[in-house]
């Protein structure tokens, strides 16, 4: 279930976690600094009403008997905080006793030791009706009561205008900050991903370049290294098999000429077959070592107009075949990015594949959801007989050949399979073989859209 709505990438998983570390300490230094400020509020407030509560009292006591009740009245009382004269206290047998706490918040305990002039006769606290409320009844010398209701407000940790707009900038700002930090530090990861892929497509692909940090700068490095070893291996392998074709027609030459000499006519004949086999399998030998495909550069194409080309070219290959035997399916134009002798030589042995196997082709193209989802789909099918399931994937292997006749004309030389899916996974596709239900095979080739 986590796993389902972690992001996918690196960048997004380092992100999310640098957020959700943010979030935790904030939360926790938010509730720090709101304990901290209770505090200091709860403090604040009760020494303001207990001075404010002194000073009624002070009044009170020192005000003459007949202008006491209108200075009283002057006084200015805060929240939390009620006052009034009454003959009778307000403390009442039965109260629950004061909480030493609250006495010690609000500062009474100072009141028994204020000068005699000052000092009530009778002092009386027990708790409020509420939490954090505290009933006080001191007696004036002629035995009227002040009667103090001191009660705490409740907390406000956020009462400031301005804390939720500050604390929204300050959490954009630190999110702006991962985005970015994260960005930049997986950049290289995302750099040498890509070259990968360049590297599979192309192997002459440009290096990586070696800067940034220590760690980077040795993976580039590393990356290097490893595509020049394996340039030099596919160049080695190129240059070897070369020489081989080139040697080899030296001596496929000479034969032909001598096989012109002999009388019989039944031997010179299959000695020039073999001869002709021999020389289109070097042929394709080298066709498929070659790098065609690494070199040609890409430019876009309209892939419906090529297919439709292939489709043509088979047919005048061909003259027994009808418009009906080689058909297209598809839109009438789509545009890829491709290098189009490659694909085009792709296409062909596909196409001529299945027409030497099954008599009849036809091309699907799909130029809405393919595209839709970055990928170009097509189906190269015919109305043969087939391929066991177990040899879908062996017949790519080079020089595989499932008909197992030396005739060349219909078994091939076991290398038009394997040279379509090298050109299609150098563009980044690749192609796969499956049976029809009604019949049949389909060559499923993938591109970038």
């Amino acid at each position: 279930m986590i796993r389902r709505f972690l992001p996918t990438s690196l960048a997004g998983r380092t992100a999310l976690f640098l957020t959700l570390a943010l979030t935790m300490v904030q939360t926790a230094g938010l509730t720090i600094h709101a304990l901290d400020r209770l505090d200091l509020q709860r403090i604040t407030v009760s020494r303001e009403i207990a001075g404010r509560a002194f000073i009624f009292w002070r009044t009170a006591i020192l005000a003459p008997a007949d202008r006491r009740e209108a200075m009283l009245f002057e006084v200015d009382l805060m929240r939390g905080l009620r006052a009034e004269l009454s003959p009778v206290p307000a403390v009442r047998p039965g109260m629950p006793r004061a909480t030493p706490g609250l006495v010690e918040l609000f500062e009474l305990r100072k009141w028994r030791l204020l000068p005699a002039r000052l000092r009530p006769r009778s002092l009386l606290l027990a708790n409020g009706p509420g939490p954090g409320m505290l009933v006080v009844a001191a007696q004036l010398p002629d035995d009227n009561w002040v009667n103090l209701m001191l009660e705490l407000p409740p907390p406000r940790p956020w009462h400031s205008e301005t804390f939720l707009v500050a604390f929204l900038l300050m959490t954009g700002a630190a999110l702006g900050l991962i985005l970015w930090a994260t960005r930049r530090l997986t950049r290289p990861v995302s750099a040498l991903a890509r070259a990968a892929e360049r590297l599979g497509r192309d192997v002459n692909a440009p290096p990586l370049p070696e800067n940034g940090p220590h760690e980077v700068a040795t993976a580039a490095r590393a990356f290097n290294t490893m595509a020049e070893r394996i340039r030099r291996f596919v160049g080695d392998r190129t240059q070897m098999l070369a020489a081989i074709g080139h040697d080899l027609r030296t001596p496929i030459t000479r034969l032909r000429l001598r096989a012109e000499f002999l009388d019989d006519d039944e031997q010179r004949r299959k000695m020039l077959a073999d001869l002709d086999e021999m020389e289109a399998m070097v042929n394709a030998t080298l066709a498929f070592a070659r790098d065609d495909a690494a070199t040609e550069p890409s430019v876009p194409l309209d892939l419906a107009a090529l297919c439709r080309t292939v489709l043509d070219e088979a047919t005048d290959a061909r003259p027994e075949l009808s418009n009906e035997d080689a058909a297209y399916e598809g839109p009438e134009r789509l545009r890829i990015h491709a290098r189009p002798i490659a694909l085009k030589r792709a296409l062909a042995n596909l196409v001529g594949n299945a027409l030497n196997y099954g008599g009849r082709v036809r091309i699907r193209l799909d130029g809405k959801s393919g595209v839709a989802a970055g990928l170009v789909r097509l189906w190269v099918e015919d109305d043969g007989p087939g391929i066991p399931e177990e040899s879908l994937e062996a017949v790519f292997q080079p020089f595989r050949r499932l008909e197992t006749s030396r005739n060349r004309e219909t078994g091939g030389t076991g290398l038009g399979l394997p040279i379509a899916r090298n050109i299609l996974r150098a563009h980044g596709g690749d192609v796969v073989l499956a049976n029809r239900v009604g019949g049949g095979l389909s060559a499923v080739v993938t591109l970038p859209a």
